[in-house]
């Protein structure tokens, strides 16, 4: 039997669209990443999609997928007012 893994998917949820409160962003480097997926995984927002593309929209800032990348590939930008 093969284990199923749910992933959710971005969407109108509780929290909706961040808005304009977010304060820092994460930025993926390219050129550290090994695309094993981890940030995608850990995201609680499901803002991080299969090709690795942040969906702004809904990331709220956390920094968890910058804690949990071994590469660290990404880093948390603060946000321009």
């Amino acid at each position: 039997m093969s284990a199923k893994l749910a992933i959710s998917r971005p969407g109108e949820g509780a929290a909706g669209k961040t808005g304009t409160w977010r304060t820092f962003r994460p930025e993926i480097d390219l050129e550290k990443c090994n695309k094993c997926g981890l940030c995608r995984l850990y995201c609680p927002d499901a803002a991080i999609s299969v090709d690795l593309v942040i969906d702004l929209d809904y990331c709220k800032g956390c920094g968890i997928c910058a804690e949990e990348c071994p590469k660290k590939a990404l880093t948390m930008i603060r946000e321009e007012d």
